[in-house]
């Protein structure tokens, strides 16, 4: 009986002890949160706005320009851009961004997959463990920009996206990202960086008159890369806001789970330990009547 106590009350000091972690990592995620969120709501608006123009001077361009980074060919080559995060601990947040990249490729990418011919570029340590044990072809030249997350390190990357495409190394290049909404709710995107997707003109929509200053030309092989640089940063920065508000949300559901297991542990040692005292009451009646007789 003194072994079974001594055993819960091991198991009710191991429980409070990993419990003052997931609230230790819960207060440090909510900090980092506050600071993931501020970024990515002042950038998201300026980013949609910028990808809307983009779109439309390439929709409208009608042959009239030539626009390397919008032209469309047969896919034979594909790049994955896959965002994850550095570290774990942050419930299902890796594992999705890892299945709709997989479901991706499966669905759509198929044919491309079976030749070898799709590789995938990982943003985070976590996406490149998993998705290169399972025999796909990563890269991990930008897996460590989180460690030093700026705009710099990100415009790397998609400027050697944008060098791979533009020579024909991959014919279509796709972003895999959690986009972030708030601390509980993530929506998982798969978006097509390049080619540079065209608006879908209705039925009867004017078309788009733009005055271009300086020349058309010149103008657009400037503005298209930085605007595809913010496109990149915007995606690592949701998924930047999505690692923290998935972690916060994890530790604070294994507090409340350490809590309930504390309640139940706490019962255990109180009926142990009643079960105890009654044993050696019983003993102590028995003994004094045998002595008695």
């Amino acid at each position: 009986m003194a072994g079974q106590l001594k055993e819960v009350r091991n198991r009710i000091k191991s429980v409070q002890s990993t419990q003052q972690i997931t609230k230790a990592m819960k207060m440090v995620s909510a900090a980092k949160l506050r600071r993931a969120q501020d970024a990515i709501i002042q950038m998201r608006p300026y980013a949609r706005k910028l990808q809307e123009m983009l779109s439309n001077i390439v929709s409208n361009a009608d042959g009239d320009l030539s626009i390397k980074l919008a032209e469309e060919r047969p896919v034979e080559k594909v790049l994955f851009i896959v965002i994850t995060s550095d570290r774990g601990l942050c419930g299902a947040y890796n594992s999705n961004i890892v299945k709709l990249a997989r479901l991706t490729i499966e669905s759509k990418y198929m044919a491309q997959y079976k030749k070898g011919n799709v590789a995938i570029w990982n943003i985070g340590k976590k996406g490149f463990e998993s998705l290169s044990k399972t025999g796909y072809k990563t890269d991990a030249a930008h897996k460590d920009i989180f460690l030093n997350l700026t705009f710099e390190n990100v415009q790397a990357a998609a400027q050697a996206a944008m060098k791979a495409f533009e020579s024909r190394e991959f014919d279509a290049v796709e972003i895999v990202y959690s986009e972030f909404k708030n601390a509980a709710t993530q929506f998982f995107q798969c978006e097509s960086f390049l080619p540079i997707p065209k608006v879908q003109k209705k039925e009867g929509a004017k078309k788009a008159d733009f005055i271009f200053e300086p020349e058309k030309d010149a103008l657009i092989a400037e503005l298209m890369p930085k605007i595809l640089n913010t496109q990149l940063y915007k995606a690592v920065l949701d998924a930047s806001a999505s690692e923290h508000g998935a972690r916060m949300t994890a530790m604070d559901k294994a507090s409340e789970n350490a809590n309930e297991l504390l309640k139940s542990l706490k019962i255990s040692y109180n009926r142990a330990r009643q079960a105890a005292i009654t044993t050696e009451l019983t003993e102590i009646v028995s003994g004094a009547a045998a002595l008695q007789g």
